[in-house]
């Protein structure tokens, strides 16, 4: 099997200040060529440092390593929470420092990502707006329901149509579900009637956010003052109020410096679930606040309809405990193209 970026990093970790002719000869296949190709890409993404200069250039792992080595999902959960070897507290480093310096996503992801919008854009350009509509209308549809799913929300997507379509509530639901559901709308459509409302973003916008998906359901709104657990992982999210707002700023300016507008809607979407600013609704904030950026932009949303909400909660709880984003990319790039290719 052909060695991805991932052996590579792999082995200048296992084997720090190697030379570019060491790291070939260990891998041993392709040219030596490509090889130098793949280390200048991933030096200039960041995953990993050139020290010296041409022939005596040597290679180690960069700080940002850890965002993108491959883990075996299924593997790492074999264990149990007590079990697994994690970063237990918030790491300020990776907003301050790390993320400041890196690309979140190779120049392949970054073309197909792209070539998505470019056929969204075209497909956009030849609908009716009362198509365009009715074709958001359906993404807003199913963005609330699998992003309530995701809380536990008992309504199915048929349901969820009727309430939101016809305020018909399911027989034998909370009534929490069906509210739940309607803030998901009600926040859909603001962000749609103000596609600038997030640029730049603020605090002070993303509290607006939270308060209209938390509306009417029994979720205290303002940043969080005391300690809060995450359910199925023993990472300890910052306790201090003055701290979350400081990490809260910071993400706020890294999303805003950054150009690549799928990467300001990724680290929206990991760190806002990350910093868990709010007692309650954070990851369901997060996911309006990532789409919030791309409707900014012009670029499809995303309703993240057929991801599997265990694995999505996974995908989360291996950034949280390994400030690894791998996984998680990967479900943000599916996502995408499934938006693409199912409303547009």
């Amino acid at each position: 099997m052909k060695y991805s970026d991932n052996d590579i990093v792999d082995y200048v970790e296992r084997n720090p200040s190697s030379s570019s002719v060491q790291i070939y000869e260990s891998l041993n296949e392709g040219s030596y060529a490509t090889m130098k190709r793949r280390l200048a890409a991933l030096v200039q993404r960041g995953q990993i440092l050139a020290e010296g200069q041409t022939r005596a250039t040597r290679y180690v792992v960069s700080p940002a390593s850890r965002l993108f080595s491959s883990i075996n999902i299924d593997l790492y959960f074999e264990k149990e929470i007590d079990d697994r070897e994690i970063i237990e507290v918030f790491n300020f480093s990776l907003m301050n420092e790390i993320l400041q310096e890196v690309s979140l996503f190779t120049d392949e992801e970054k073309d197909f990502l792209n070539n998505l919008q470019q056929e969204f854009d075209t497909n956009v350009s030849h609908m009716s707006p009362s198509a365009y509509s009715k074709e958001m209308e359906r993404l807003a549809i199913d963005l609330s329901w699998k992003s309530s799913q995701i809380e536990g929300n008992t309504y199915s997507l048929l349901e969820t149509e009727r309430l939101l379509k016809e305020k018909e509530t399911a027989s034998g639901k909370p009534k929490d579900d069906a509210t739940m559901l309607l803030n998901h709308k009600e926040a859909i459509n603001f962000i749609l009637e103000n596609p600038d409302y997030v640029v730049p973003l603020s605090l002070t916008r993303i509290e607006d956010i939270h308060s209209l998906l938390t509306k009417d359901l029994a979720v205290e709104r303002n940043i969080r003052q005391r300690r809060v657990g995450v359910t199925g992982t023993n990472y300890k999210p910052l306790d201090n109020e003055h701290q979350i707002r400081e990490a809260l700023e910071n993400m706020c300016n890294l999303i805003n410096n950054k150009e690549n507008v799928f990467e300001k809607a990724l680290l929206a979407l990991v760190l806002l679930s990350y910093i868990q600013a709010f007692n309650d609704g954070n990851k369901r904030t997060a996911r309006i606040v990532s789409n919030a950026i791309l409707v900014a932009n012009r670029y499809c949303p995303i309703s993240f309809r057929t991801v599997d909400s265990v694995e999505y909660k996974k995908a989360m709880l291996i950034f949280y405990e390994q400030n690894n984003i791998s996984i998680f990319k990967r479900i943000f790039i599916e996502q995408f193209q499934f938006a693409v290719k199912t409303y547009f």
